[in-house]
């Protein structure tokens, strides 16, 4: 097996100076610099998931755009979340999706309002038929620098509605739907373990994902339903342009030296909701670049 096969994980992807870029919330992927690899032309599926119904929020960018693409070349049917203003990129990852030969539904969701989480959930049944995974991804922060006084309660409140109340409600609402052998994975974070200051209210959130989804794991236990996370460090997603104060050293912080791409993400997911990982639950997966954690 040539070495090119096995790159060294250091210089794989673009790794910083990034180029200084800022963007208005949610932010979106064309105007990225580097523009963000979700596995187009490098993820091969090989038959994983073959006829499963998934469900991602905010699959419309960053690492729920690598997911959805993923899912759909290892044989799933996708719906996905975005926000109306992301319909440009969710439209890419809709051709991602059909590209593979797969049904994908694209659904402008706001999580934070439960009306439309329950809607949401309709939609994918109707559609779909049912749901056999449950991607809770979808979140939303905003750094702070200049210390807990400057979190508005309408920033707290964006925060933990989207990161909380929308996981919270989409699960409770998907659970009628989902038999023995299906699962949920959460996206929590290394912020869980070691938080940032600037991102208090966000990291105070990702705690409170891991912390669900062990105790989860443990409810739905005799049900057959597994539950697990994955804990992404620094990932390039449009969120970074759109929430950070600086973008030309982001991720220079893990060991590796640079962020994680989001395709470096997706095969974590895979993995977990696939048959491979069916004595697996209340994990959480770290992916964070070599920075250690609990």
């Amino acid at each position: 097996m040539s070495s090119a096969q096995f790159p060294d994980p250091t210089s794989q992807y673009p790794q910083p100076d990034f180029p200084e870029q800022e963007q208005a919330p949610p932010g979106w992927t064309g105007p990225m610099d580097p523009p963000p690899d979700h596995g187009e032309e490098s993820y091969r599926g090989t038959g994983q998931l073959e006829g499963r119904r998934v469900l991602i929020t905010g699959g419309d960018s960053g690492i729920g755009r690598a997911v959805a693409l993923a899912f759909a070349r290892e044989g799933a049917d996708v719906a996905f979340t975005h926000l109306p203003e992301e319909e440009q990129d969710a439209r890419a990852t809709t051709r991602l999706v059909r590209d593979a030969g797969r049904r994908a539904l694209a659904v402008a969701c706001d999580i934070r309002d439960e009306d439309q989480c329950r809607n949401l959930i309709d939609r994918t049944v109707a559609e779909l038929g049912g749901i056999d995974v449950l991607v809770n991804n979808a979140a939303y922060q905003m750094s702070q620098p200049d210390g807990i006084e400057a979190i508005t309660t309408e920033q707290f409140d964006r925060v933990v509605r989207t990161n909380l109340y929308g996981m919270f409600w989409l699960t409770k609402m998907a659970l009628p739907h989902m038999d023995a052998g299906a699962c949920i994975i959460n996206t929590a974070s290394v912020q869980a373990y070691k938080p940032s200051p600037h991102l208090l209210d966000y990291a105070m959130t990702k705690g409170a994902i891991a912390n669900f989804t062990q105790g989860l794991a443990q409810m739905l236990a005799d049900r057959g339903i597994r539950v697990n996370a994955v804990a992404p460090g620094p990932v390039w997603t449009p969120l970074i342009p759109a929430t950070m104060p600086d973008t030309t050293e982001f991720g220079k912080q893990s060991p590796l030296g640079r962020p994680a791409q989001p395709a470096e993400m997706a095969p974590a997911y895979v993995f977990l909701a696939s048959a491979q990982a069916g004595y697996i639950t209340g994990e959480i997966m770290n992916a964070t670049g070599g920075t250690p954690l609990p």
